[in-house]
């Protein structure tokens, strides 16, 4: 598959599709959803979105790194390590670390705004000194790099029927959305790193502080309050899913199985949630095997169709042969001839 989707991409250089494997595994072994949902765009655009995936998944990593002796110091070295990296891969177009010769790579195939992976950057730096968000403003304002940013820098690859720019705004909601869904699902293991998402306000509104959630986190016990802020907020994340949703008919008709099967499927972790009982402070919630075939058969099953259609506008029209006139048996067969 991975040949496939290389040669199919046009890119022949063999340390270049060395690269680009290795953001495919990058992507294969962490998110689940995201390279379910991959598997459903044409084989040519799967590259570029390993490539934004895998860098994606890189800084995560080191912001999130268990290694002992893995400080906060030693993540800030790491990250500045990778943005020398970045800023000198997207300048130069390549790059000897793998990940950011693909990155670098893509950017250019699709001419990506080098400013969606600077506000990136920053987000992840944040992500070190900055523990809680007062207001979800300011939890917005962080998503905008760690979040929106990945909608933007996947447009140009996912293609569009309208204006690019009109499309935006969108793809930078369904972001946003995805990282709403992650915060809630791990709302237990970011506490353990010191991380509290969920906007203090928001909190505070149901009488929650975060030495409640450490209880609830340490004894398995559920708490009314606790549960009351849980569903607010996914409630304001459902919102931020019908935010979203009109943008999906301005992507291109063979992207849209794609980012649909990870709409649904990202919403599902929702209803997950909702069905064990908000029990996100103990335990992750997981969307049931089942479900997610379900789901990609109808995306494939969708997809054929979108291709059956294409494949039949773009057939080449029998050339018509005109009528061969009666010949006139009084004629000459000379005449007939000439």
């Amino acid at each position: 598959m991975t040949r496939r989707e290389l040669d199919a991409a046009g890119i022949t250089d063999p340390a270049l599709r060395a690269a680009y494997r290795r953001c495919r595994e990058l992507n294969a072994a962490h998110g689940r959803t995201y390279f379910l949902a991959t598997r459903l765009l044409p084989a040519e655009h799967r590259p570029a979105v390993h490539a934004l995936y895998g860098f994606a998944r890189w800084a995560d990593d080191i912001v999130d790194s268990t290694d002992p002796g893995a400080d906060d110091g030693l993540r800030g070295a790491r990250l500045a390590a990778l943005q020398r990296r970045l800023d000198e891969g997207l300048q130069r177009g390549d790059s000897g670390e793998p990940v950011v010769a693909a990155l670098a790579d893509t950017a250019r195939r699709y001419a990506i705004d080098h400013g969606h992976f600077a506000d990136f950057m920053a987000a992840m730096r944040s992500d070190l000194v900055v523990t809680a968000y007062p207001t979800y403003a300011d939890l917005r304002g962080y998503m905008h790099g760690s979040a929106a940013v990945i909608g933007l820098q996947m447009l140009p690859v996912l293609g569009t029927v309208v204006q690019r720019e009109e499309a935006e705004p969108y793809a930078a909601a369904l972001g946003v959305a995805f990282q709403l869904t992650n915060f809630l699902r791990d709302v237990g293991e970011d506490l353990d790193r010191g991380r509290v998402y969920l906007p203090e306000d928001l909190l505070a509104g149901h009488g929650v502080e975060r030495e409640l959630m450490h209880w609830c986190r340490r004894t398995g016990r559920q708490d009314r309050r606790a549960l009351a802020a849980l569903r607010e907020f996914e409630a304001l994340t459902r919102g931020v899913y019908r935010e979203a949703r009109p943008g999906l008919a301005m992507l291109d008709p063979v992207s849209l199985p794609c980012v649909r099967t990870a709409y649904v499927l990202y919403g599902s972790i929702l209803d997950a949630i909702s069905r064990d009982g908000y029990a996100v402070l103990h335990q992750r919630a997981v969307v049931p095997r089942r479900r997610r075939a379900t789901v990609a058969a109808g995306a494939l099953a969708q997809l054929a169709a979108i291709r059956l259609r294409h494949r039949r506008r773009s057939a080449p029209v029998p050339a018509r042969t005109p009528p061969t006139p009666p010949v006139d048996p009084a004629r000459p067969v000379s005449e007939e001839v000439a």
